[in-house]
């Protein structure tokens, strides 16, 4: 009788330690689960903010986005702009949608660094009804063979990167300067066929500033 209840004791300890074992891999399980899934929603969050004057994006922009690949070399943007009144009939607000693709980075010592090359692409669209994507039908057929609604531009450029150190840092972990070259479909379409243009009648600069948070 001892030896069965002894051997009864080891199987229930035999049956516990494994409902104890699986309930523990049943956990981690489940947090496994639930931090993917919060890191899934983590990346929907901006990893930056920037500031932009001119670029046919109005004439102030201010923009968040993200960045993700190898190094962080490519950037997603979207902004918000504004065209003035005393530039324009009335005041007008711009959207953007931009992708960045910067190749390298090259330290320069003291928290500095610079990308030599930054490039992309991106779309602005004036929100105003007084502009139009498709051809209206007041106007003959193929008067206009362009939209006046978006535009599609290129640029290249440079940016020059400083580190903030730790101790210092209040909402932003590097803060960037850069410049932009850009021209868009209009420009180039313009310069293509009129020969007397100058390169900086299709060719704009264009400042801005990137604040890092994370």
């Amino acid at each position: 009788m001892k030896w069965f209840l002894s051997d009864l004791k080891y199987y229930l300890a035999l049956v516990i330690i494994g409902l104890l074992v699986n309930n523990v891999q049943a956990q981690n399980g489940y947090e496994r689960r639930i931090e993917k899934y919060r890191s899934q929603w983590e990346k929907l969050i901006p990893a930056y903010s920037k500031i932009q004057y001119a670029g046919g994006m109005g004439l102030l922009s201010f923009g968040t986005g993200w960045d993700y690949g190898k190094n962080n070399q490519w950037e997603t943007d979207v902004f918000m702009g504004f065209l003035p009144k005393y530039s324009t009939s009335d005041f007008k607000v711009t959207f953007t949608l931009k992708q960045n693709f910067i190749p390298w980075k090259k330290p320069l010592g003291h928290n500095l660094s610079v990308d030599p090359l930054a490039c992309g692409m991106y779309v602005t669209t004036i929100l105003n009804d007084d502009f139009w994507t498709s051809e209206p039908d007041k106007y003959p057929n193929d008067y206009y063979s362009f939209s006046s609604k978006l535009r599609f531009n290129l640029y290249v450029g440079q940016r020059l990167t400083y580190k903030i150190p730790s101790q210092k840092r209040f909402f932003a972990e590097t803060v960037t300067l850069f410049y932009e070259l850009g021209t868009n479909e209009l420009y180039i379409i313009s310069a293509a066929g009129n020969s007397y243009l100058k390169p900086t009648d299709y060719i704009k600069l264009s400042l801005g500033m990137k604040f890092l948070f994370f």
